[in-house]
Protein backbone atom coordinates (compact mmCIF):
# COMPACT_ATOMS: atom_id res chain seq x y z
CA UNK A 1 0.00 0.00 0.00
CA UNK A 2 1.47 3.56 -1.24
CA UNK A 3 0.93 6.46 1.08
CA UNK A 4 1.84 9.91 -0.05
CA UNK A 5 2.16 12.12 3.19
CA UNK A 6 1.02 15.72 1.96
CA UNK A 7 2.56 18.19 4.56
CA UNK A 8 0.81 21.14 5.26
CA UNK A 9 2.10 24.27 4.32
CA UNK A 10 1.73 27.03 6.70
CA UNK A 11 2.08 30.43 5.24
CA UNK A 12 2.73 33.84 6.96
CA UNK A 13 0.02 36.22 6.61
CA UNK A 14 1.08 39.87 5.56
CA UNK A 15 -1.58 42.23 7.95
CA UNK A 16 -2.11 45.72 6.32
CA UNK A 17 -1.41 48.51 8.60
CA UNK A 18 -4.88 48.98 8.03
CA UNK A 19 -5.39 46.06 9.88
CA UNK A 20 -3.01 46.31 12.67
CA UNK A 21 -4.05 49.56 13.23
CA UNK A 22 -7.46 48.07 13.92
CA UNK A 23 -6.14 44.91 15.72
CA UNK A 24 -4.89 47.66 18.21
CA UNK A 25 -7.80 49.88 18.82
CA UNK A 26 -9.79 47.07 19.12
CA UNK A 27 -7.24 46.27 22.04
CA UNK A 28 -7.88 49.39 23.06
CA UNK A 29 -11.43 49.35 23.40
CA UNK A 30 -11.25 45.58 25.03
CA UNK A 31 -9.54 47.63 28.05
CA UNK A 32 -5.97 46.59 26.91
CA UNK A 33 -6.74 43.19 27.23
CA UNK A 34 -4.44 41.04 24.37
CA UNK A 35 -5.19 37.88 25.09
CA UNK A 36 -8.87 38.17 24.22
CA UNK A 37 -8.67 40.16 20.92
CA UNK A 38 -5.58 37.38 19.69
CA UNK A 39 -8.16 34.60 20.41
CA UNK A 40 -10.94 36.43 18.90
CA UNK A 41 -9.30 36.80 15.98
CA UNK A 42 -6.72 33.22 16.53
CA UNK A 43 -3.31 35.04 16.25
CA UNK A 44 -0.46 34.96 18.40
CA UNK A 45 -0.66 37.04 21.25
CA UNK A 46 3.09 37.88 20.75
CA UNK A 47 2.18 39.23 17.12
CA UNK A 48 -0.10 41.76 19.05
CA UNK A 49 2.62 42.66 21.43
CA UNK A 50 5.33 43.00 18.75
CA UNK A 51 3.00 45.50 16.81
CA UNK A 52 2.20 47.37 19.75
CA UNK A 53 5.99 48.25 20.75
CA UNK A 54 6.79 49.05 16.90
CA UNK A 55 3.76 51.29 16.62
CA UNK A 56 4.92 52.70 20.51
CA UNK A 57 8.34 53.48 19.07
CA UNK A 58 7.46 54.52 15.67
CA UNK A 59 5.34 57.12 17.69
CA UNK A 60 8.65 58.20 19.70
CA UNK A 61 10.95 58.47 17.14
CA UNK A 62 8.39 61.03 14.77
CA UNK A 63 8.84 63.73 17.92
CA UNK A 64 10.19 66.59 17.28
CA UNK A 65 13.92 66.87 19.07
CA UNK A 66 13.91 68.70 22.32
CA UNK A 67 14.82 72.61 21.66
CA UNK A 68 18.88 73.22 22.64
CA UNK A 69 19.70 75.67 24.90
CA UNK A 70 22.71 77.78 23.80
CA UNK A 71 24.50 79.95 26.25
CA UNK A 72 25.76 83.34 24.59
CA UNK A 73 29.79 83.70 24.27
CA UNK A 74 32.27 86.72 23.62
CA UNK A 75 35.84 87.30 24.37
CA UNK A 76 36.72 88.83 27.75
CA UNK A 77 39.33 91.84 28.45
CA UNK A 78 39.95 92.75 24.66
CA UNK A 79 39.20 96.41 23.93
CA UNK A 80 39.75 96.12 20.61
CA UNK A 81 36.61 94.04 19.86
CA UNK A 82 33.53 95.42 19.74
CA UNK A 83 31.55 95.49 22.24
CA UNK A 84 29.80 92.07 23.59
CA UNK A 85 26.30 90.64 23.29
CA UNK A 86 28.07 88.58 26.09
CA UNK A 87 26.34 88.88 29.73
CA UNK A 88 29.73 87.59 31.17
CA UNK A 89 31.70 90.22 32.93
CA UNK A 90 34.32 91.65 31.50
CA UNK A 91 37.58 91.78 32.92
CA UNK A 92 41.56 92.08 31.81
CA UNK A 93 43.70 89.09 31.84
CA UNK A 94 46.85 88.90 33.63
CA UNK A 95 49.59 90.52 33.31
CA UNK A 96 51.75 88.42 29.85
CA UNK A 97 48.68 86.04 29.62
CA UNK A 98 46.65 85.57 26.44
CA UNK A 99 44.12 83.63 25.19
CA UNK A 100 42.14 83.45 28.63
CA UNK A 101 38.82 81.77 28.12
CA UNK A 102 35.82 82.08 30.45
CA UNK A 103 32.84 79.75 30.24
CA UNK A 104 29.23 80.87 32.42
CA UNK A 105 27.58 78.04 33.07
CA UNK A 106 23.42 77.82 33.33
CA UNK A 107 24.45 77.33 37.30
CA UNK A 108 26.56 80.16 38.15
CA UNK A 109 29.86 78.21 38.00
CA UNK A 110 32.57 80.12 35.61
CA UNK A 111 35.27 78.20 34.88
CA UNK A 112 38.25 80.72 33.86
CA UNK A 113 41.56 79.17 31.87
CA UNK A 114 44.22 80.15 29.44
CA UNK A 115 46.45 78.95 27.03
CA UNK A 116 48.71 77.67 29.52
CA UNK A 117 45.54 74.76 30.72
CA UNK A 118 45.96 71.01 29.68
CA UNK A 119 43.53 69.67 27.84
CA UNK A 120 42.60 66.62 29.46
CA UNK A 121 42.46 68.67 33.01
CA UNK A 122 39.98 70.90 30.99
CA UNK A 123 37.90 68.05 30.04
CA UNK A 124 38.28 66.21 33.92
CA UNK A 125 36.88 69.45 35.04
CA UNK A 126 34.22 69.85 32.80
CA UNK A 127 33.06 66.55 33.14
CA UNK A 128 32.66 66.49 36.88
CA UNK A 129 31.06 70.13 36.90
CA UNK A 130 28.62 67.94 34.25
CA UNK A 131 27.22 65.98 37.02
CA UNK A 132 26.19 69.73 39.31
CA UNK A 133 24.11 70.75 36.54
Amino acid sequence: MDVEIVPLVERRRKWTDAEKAALLAEVETEGGKVKVVARRHGIPESLIYNWRSAWKMAKASMRPPPALDFMPIGVVGDENIAASTSPLPTSTPSEGRTGRIEISLPNGIHVRVDEAVSEKALLRVLRALKGTM
